[in-house]
């Protein structure tokens, strides 16, 4: 499985940025998909998950109602609509597929594969 993340770079606060997740090797509409982030001396965190027919998806809290998780099975893509960036949003962004038997989106032990992630800057 090889994943691609794209869409990434300097923004100022409160503006936007689309990631951009491209999979292949594997069936992607087999797939839940997560968005992860690691900002510099943290650990990689949950950010967004997404099922794998896109009609259910999760949020860690401090991205609710300012990020949305979408996905295209036709494209075998998963996109990070980032809207309203804050500084604290600067991160190295990664897409990554979830085991198939992993019930929870919001450990990183239950994700199988890793895109090489994307940085996200955001200036004050």
């Amino acid at each position: 499985v090889q994943l691609q993340a794209f869409g990434g770079g300097l923004v100022q606060a409160g503006g936007s940025l689309r990631l951009s997740c491209a999979a292949s090797g594997r069936t992607f509409s087999s797939d839940d998909m997560g968005w992860f982030r690691q900002a510099p001396g943290k650990e990689r965190e949950f950010v967004a998950g997404i099922s794998r027919r896109g009609d259910s998806t999760y949020y860690t809290d401090v991205v609710k109602g300012r990020f949305t998780i979408s996905r295209d099975n036709a494209k075998s893509t998963v996109y990070l609509q980032m809207n309203s960036l804050k500084p604290e949003d600067t991160a190295v962004y990664y897409c990554a597929v979830k085991g198939r038997y992993s019930a929870s989106f919001y450990y990183t032990r239950n994700y199988d594969y890793w895109g090489q992630g994307t940085q996200v800057t955001v200036s004050s």
